[in-house]
Parts: C-alpha cells; structure tokens; sequence
C-alpha cells in the first residue's frame, strides 16, 4: 500500500475535470438494465417531492386565514383551521414516509447495481493485483464497500434536495413577491422588495459559508483515508496475531496503531476547528433569519398596509425562500463529504483505467503444446534487472525444477508465467492445456472445506467420493468430517497442511500443466515424496514446473535449471 500515490491521482486525473467524470460516474445506471425500475422510482421520489412543496405552499396560505383568524378573536374560523391544519398534516405526513421509503429503495438499487459493476473491474485484469502491487491507489475495500454507499446515498439525498428547494424557491418567491409589495429607497421604488432582500441575505451567507469552509473537503478526504489505513492495520494484526505473539512484537504493534490513529486524531482535530468557525457562522445566519424578515416588513405593517395574518404569511414565504437560496450554506458539510467520496472513486476508477490500458512489457500468450521462453528479461519494480534473454523450451509430459539462490528471480519467472509480473520483455508462450498453480502460500477462501478444496470452481463439481479420496491421499483424513464445515481454513490448519490441502485441490482438478512455488516448503521430505509420487501416478502425462530448494525433489523431475547471475543454467 503506497500512501503517497494518492494524491497525485487525485490532483491529476480528478481535480482536472471533475463534472465529466462525476456525470460519467452517475448516467450509466440511468441506461442500463435496470433502467425501467430506476426511472420509474425517480418520477416517484420527484412527484412526491413537489408534493411535499405543495403541502408547504398550503400551509403558508394557511398561516394568513390562521393569524388573522386569532387577530379578529373569530374561534370559530379557529376551530375550523385547527382541523383542515390536521388534513393538511397527515397528507403531509404520509407524502414524507413514502418519499424516504421509495428513496432508500432506489439508494439500495443504484448501490447494488454501482458494486456489481465495481466488483467486476476491480477482479477483472487483474486489477485487483496489479494495484495492490504497484500501490496505485489505498484501500480498494473501502472504496468499494463505503464510498459507493455514501456517493449513492449523497448523490440522490443532494440531488432530490437541490430539486425540492429550486420548485420551493419558485413558489415561495411567487408568494412573496405579490404579498411583499413595494418599497421607495432613494426615490427608486423597488417592486417585491422582500425577494430582493432575501437573495441578497443569501447571497452573502453562501459566498462567506465558502470561504470558511471550503477546507472541509480536502479534511474529509484525508479523514476517510486515515480511517481507512487504520482499519487495515488492524486487519493485519489479526491476520498475523500468531507471528506477533510469537514475536512478542506487541508494543511495535502498538506504536504503529498509534501513529496511525494519531493521523486520524490530527485530522479530525482540524476538521472540528473548521466545522467550529462554519458553525458558529451557519448558526447566527440562521438566527438573524427569524428575525430579519419581521424587521424588513414592519414598517408597512404598523403602517397599517398589512395584517398580522399577510406579516406572519410574508414571515412565512420569506423564510422559505431565504431557506432555498440558502441550500448551499445548509448542505455544505454533506457537500464537502460527498466530494471527498467522489474524489476517492473517481481516483479508484482512473487507477483501474491506466492498469487496464498499459501495455505489458512481456507478451504473454496461449499458444501450442509446449512451453516455450524466448528472449525473456525480468526486471524488479525499481528497473533492476533480474533474468536476462533468457530461453526455454519444455515439452509436454517433461517435468522442470527450477532451483537458485533466494532473490533470484525464479518466483518471479513464474509469476510472469501467470501473467502477474509485467516488467521486463520478451515473450512466454503457455500451452494451451489445461493449467493450475500453486504458489508457497495457497489460498483457501471462508467458507466449507469442501468449497476450500475445489476452489476456484464450484463444490458440486466433484462427486462426494472423490473428497474424501483426495483427502486420504494427501494425508489428510482427519479433515474428513470436516469437510462441510464452515471456517477461516488458513486460520485453522498448519503450513504444511495448506500445501496438502492444494495437493488434494490439483489431485481434484487433474490439470496438465502444474506450475508450483514452493509448493512443498511446509512440508517434510516423507510428505513431499508421497504427494509428489501421487501426482505422477494419478495424473497421467502431467508437465511439471517446479520451484524449489531441496535437493530431494531433483528425482521427480526429468530436468534441471538453476538461475545463476540472471541466466538459466541447465543442470
């Protein structure tokens, strides 16, 4: 994980032109498959919330009759207002509910639709690999699993809000530019003069709500990388909880949790200072607003050109309409964090992009029956050289150890076999049989034995029978009972007895071509004799390349290659 690749991805491929990339982000669930439902539940949320602005016009109206029904001491226009106010209210009530159910059900299925799609890019091209590798971009999860929750939550949540106070602010400036009236200043006579204020009152309040807060972005941004980097760390102290009681490396675990929530602390602690200053501004922009309205207007209502019922409905619209011009201020902070999430993605999808659109230096291809290198060079991530032109030709049914001292480079020969390691150049050509590899450390996924052992394929693709036999053949029968349990299996089992288990997953597959790292490193010589013998014996015509330092797997190989100073040396 690189944390200094971030910001550069950021500040080049985002900041640059950040609309295009933010629509480019958003239309493509508005087009597709599910576009039917989408729009359906869009017009819904939309009409329910023009309802919603339709229920706020009734009861400004209803602030006139109201006000001038207490004015003139009228309790039976009272009594009727207090009970056409609960109609009003429970139509206003059920268009709230359903406005937020249909609105959470379109967040889900835009959420859905948005982490299918991303789970797809990130595991396909490798990508997942590729950018863990190369430390292009920090914490894929966190991207994947809160930042499309938050940008679907925070796209619709604003966007809905930004509908609902333009269709507000239509009507409510109607109202009160014909209840407001007009006022003379300087001998100019200024026709709806309380709109005016308000705008103005807006206006100001927006552009200072910026300046004060506009480092809350790039704060929040921070802030969900640090916490993210936190939760990491955590993560590997317990994937690694054995190595580190072992190691008693306790208290450096605990130094580097602490300076990785230190981060956390600082940034927070400056996020808060902002959100102070913003605060107090947001609060007396608000405070001054109830007022404001009341001093504008007094002036024609103790001149008597209005009623108490036409003040508190002028109130009333005034402060709707400042409440719409104001949107921006009101929505600055969830603005600020809706960014920093668009950020993150929009960072995390150009990653992918430029991962999937760079050329690999060595051409890797499915081609013929053999295996076969040609001119090949590998070079490590910093542009050293590791191999140079090298060539080999490996028949089917040959079996090839691969030895050399540890740094090498025979690891990363197979590595660039699996199309993983991309730097260097020349050319490998794989069969096109049916291959598998087994690096040092397998991979055993959470879940049932069953489904760890025919991993990558589905657990009914073997009939029941042939579990068990692979487990016995790999020494493995205590596992039996086990084999529809569900565990953390790399957790659960020894090193050597995750190799065998990979064992018995080849045994499953019966492959034709078998590329292994260190496959047996774990294991003792009386284990890799047997599981080695039953490889050759149940898979007949098997093409072997293996990575080793034994000397006592030379016997199952029919060739030997050590590389020696970045060249193969045959044996």
């Amino acid at each position: 994980m690189n944390q200094n690749a971030e910001p550069s991805v950021v500040n080049d491929a985002v900041h640059g032109d950040f609309i295009p990339r933010v629509w480019k982000l958003i239309t493509p669930y508005w087009r597709s498959e599910e576009r039917g439902k989408a729009w359906l539940l869009l017009i819904a949320v939309i009409a329910l919330s023009l309802f919603s602005v339709g229920i706020s016009v009734w009861i400004n109206h209803w602030y006139k009759d109201f006000y001038n029904a207490l004015e003139k001491k009228d309790s039976a226009a009272f009594w009727h207002l207090i009970g056409y106010f609960g109609l009003i209210a429970a139509a206003g009530i059920i268009g709230a509910v359903y406005r937020l159910y249909l609105t959470q059900m379109l967040t889900i299925r835009w959420r859905r639709w948005l982490t299918e799609k991303h789970f797809s890019r990130w595991l396909a091209h490798k990508n997942y690999y590729q950018l863990e590798q190369g430390g292009y971009t920090d914490n894929p999860d966190q991207r994947i699993s809160e930042d499309l929750n938050s940008f679907t939550d925070g796209t619709l949540s604003l966007g809905f809000g930004l509908i609902r106070n333009l269709i507000s602010l239509v009507s409510f400036s109607i109202i009160l530019w014909g209840v407001s009236g007009s006022i003379e200043v300087f001998g100019i006579t200024i026709p709806g003069y309380m709109f005016w204020c308000a705008l103005v009152y807006a206006v100001v309040g927006s552009w200072l709500a910026h300046l004060i807060g506009r480092r809350l972005i790039g704060l929040s941004n921070k802030q969900q990388r640090y916490e993210a980097d936190l939760r990491f760390s955590m993560i590997r102290v317990r994937e690694n909880a054995e190595s580190i009681a072992l190691f008693n490396g306790e208290a450096n675990e605990h130094e580097r949790l602490s300076a990785r929530f230190s981060k956390v602390w600082h940034n927070f602690w400056t996020q808060m200072k902002v959100t102070k200053r913003l605060t107090f501004f947001t609060a007396g922009y608000s405070q001054i607003a109830i007022i404001f309205p009341f001093i504008v207007a007094a002036p024609r209502y103790f001149a008597g050109k209005i009623e108490l019922g036409e003040l508190m409905q002028i109130n009333s619209a005034f402060g709707n309409v400042q409440d719409n011009f104001s949107w921006f201020i009101d929505a600055y902070v969830t603005l600020a964090a809706w960014r920093a999430t668009c950020d993150r993605l929009l960072s995390f999808r150009q990653a992918m992009t430029d991962n999937e659109q760079r050329q690999p230096a060595i051409d890797v291809q499915a081609q013929g029956e053999g295996l076969r290198i040609n001119d090949l060079c590998l070079e490590l991530a910093d542009g050293r050289p590791l191999l140079h032109a090298a060539n080999l030709h490996l028949a089917p049914g040959e079996r090839l150890m691969l030895s050399g001292r540890s740094g090498s480079g025979k690891s990363t020969l197979l590595r660039a076999m699996g199309g993983l390691w991309t730097q260097g150049g020349g050319a490998i050509f794989l069969p096109q049989a049916r291959g598998l590899f087994l690096p040092q450390k397998p991979y055993l996924p959470i879940g049932s034995l069953r489904e760890a052992l025919s991993y990558p394929q589905t657990s009914d693709t073997y009939a029941p029978k042939r579990y068990e036999d692979v487990l016995r053949t790999c020494r493995l029968e205590h596992l039996i009972p086990k084999l529809d349990e569900a565990n953390h299996w790399q957790r659960v089992l020894s090193g050597g007895e995750q190799q065998r288990l990979a064992f018995a997953r080849a045994l499953l597959y019966r492959p034709q071509w078998l590329y292994m790292d260190e496959a047996t490193s774990a294991m003792d010589e009386e284990d890799e004799a047997q599981l080695y013998q039953a490889l050759i014996e149940q898979v007949p015509g098997l093409s072997i390349v293996s990575v080793g330092h034994r000397s006592s797997l030379a016997r199952y190989h029919s060739r030997h290659v050590r590389i020696n100073s970045g060249h193969l040396q045959p044996q």
